[in-house]
């Protein structure tokens, strides 16, 4: 068999020579191979930094040096998002469950895919994912945007498609061969990576920055004045403004800095369960494999928290109120629940002051942005 490939490479070559020859029967060189010339694209390499615009009052953002953000890399990335050609029958995108206009997200409990199957989960809001370095998805599975970009397309509940076939459909286009080659400088199709694609939606996501809310504006550059109720709705939000921290809901605690999350791991006391074993859902434990993991999930930004209904890994709450409710209620007392989840007072006063408050976190400047929208 061996042999047979050996002697079958060695006879393609020689055709191709022969092929390769001028009239008076001298080589033409290996650039006539029209192959080759199929393969090339036609286009300049002139890469564009791109600076990230962040407010002083953010952490700094978290930028892999092997993936610089650039404007070439920015722009294929928001095709690729917006673009149903990742999916196996060209319905869906990624845009599909994560729409600008509900800061990303898609309003459903669970996300449906190309086949119709519902997924477990809720789409997450894809914002400020450009300061999180402690996973993404919900259970942290992916440890880069990078990561995280690749797998969607193959989930048989979501894209339903092979990487091998978006390959091959990509290099067919019209437009992104030579998209690709001014993000990543590359000479030919064949050089179109999953890999490649999967750097260019990450670039576009960490461009996703929202930071122009009503609370920026007037706590962080003093423009304005809360109303009393977002102020009251505000004392009761953080931490640090109780007056009685036994009796307080501290919110803070899991949705702290100016992200509005620490994008740490939580059991927020949503389930009642027997042991650590009975969760419907092992969430972040899946990962691990570390049973006091189980039933943890990642907590999420509040920013455009009210454009992001329902709530919880598997959209089980339709309003804010209801959210409130389950906190003001203290959980199950399972093993693993945050030692932050303890009953709290809330009146129906205090509940609209705290949507109030939360209200305050909408930054429409963002969900709009042209930057941010569909290029199609």
């Amino acid at each position: 068999m061996k042999i047979k490939i050996l002697t079958s490479a060695l006879l393609a070559a020689v055709l191709t020579f022969t092929a390769c020859q001028k009239d008076d029967g001298t080589p033409m060189g290996p650039v006539c191979d029209p192959c080759v010339e199929e393969d090339t694209i036609n286009a300049a390499y002139n890469p564009q930094p791109y600076e990230l615009e962040v407010p002083e009052w953010f952490p700094r953002p978290v930028l892999p040096p092997g993936n610089p953000l650039t404007v070439d890399g920015i722009a294929l990335g928001r095709h690729l998002f917006y673009d149903p050609i990742l999916s196996s029958d060209s319905t869906q995108s990624c845009s599909t469950c994560h729409n600008p206009q509900l800061s990303f997200t898609d309003g459903n409990k669970v996300s449906r895919g190309v086949l119709g199957i519902d997924g477990r989960r809720s789409s997450m809001a894809i914002v400020n994912m450009a300061f999180n370095e402690k996973g993404f998805f919900w259970d942290g599975r992916s440890a880069t945007l990078e990561d995280q970009a690749l797998l969607p397309v193959e989930d048989h509940t979501e894209l339903n498609e092979s990487w091998e076939n978006v390959l091959e459909k990509l290099k067919r286009h019209e437009e992104y061969p030579a998209m690709f080659r001014k993000a990543f400088g590359i000479e030919r199709k064949s050089e179109i990576t999953k890999e490649l694609a999967s750097r260019a939606i990450a670039q576009f996501e960490r461009t996703l920055v929202s930071y122009q809310s009503r609370f920026d504006k007037i706590v962080w550059e003093q423009q304005g004045w809360p109303t009393d109720a977002e102020q009251r709705g505000r004392d009761l939000f953080f931490v640090e403004f109780a007056n009685n921290s036994l009796d307080h809901p501290g919110c803070s605690h899991c949705h702290g800095s100016a992200l509005f999350t620490e994008n740490n791991y939580f059991n927020n006391g949503i389930d009642s369960v027997a042991t650590l074993n009975d969760f419907a859902d092992y969430g972040l434990g899946e990962v691990t494999g570390v049973i006091y993991d189980n039933g943890r999930f990642r907590a999420p930004t509040l920013r455009n928290i009210a454009l992001t209904a329902p709530y919880m890994h598997d959209g089980r709450f339709a309003t804010l109120g209801q959210v409130l409710d389950h906190y003001a209620s203290g959980g199950h007392g399972v093993e693993n629940e945050d030692a932050n989840i303890q009953p709290f007072t809330l009146t129906e006063q205090q509940k609209q002051d705290l949507i109030a408050f939360l209200n305050m976190l909408t930054d429409t400047s963002f969900v709009n942005n042209p930057a941010f929208q569909s290029p199609f």
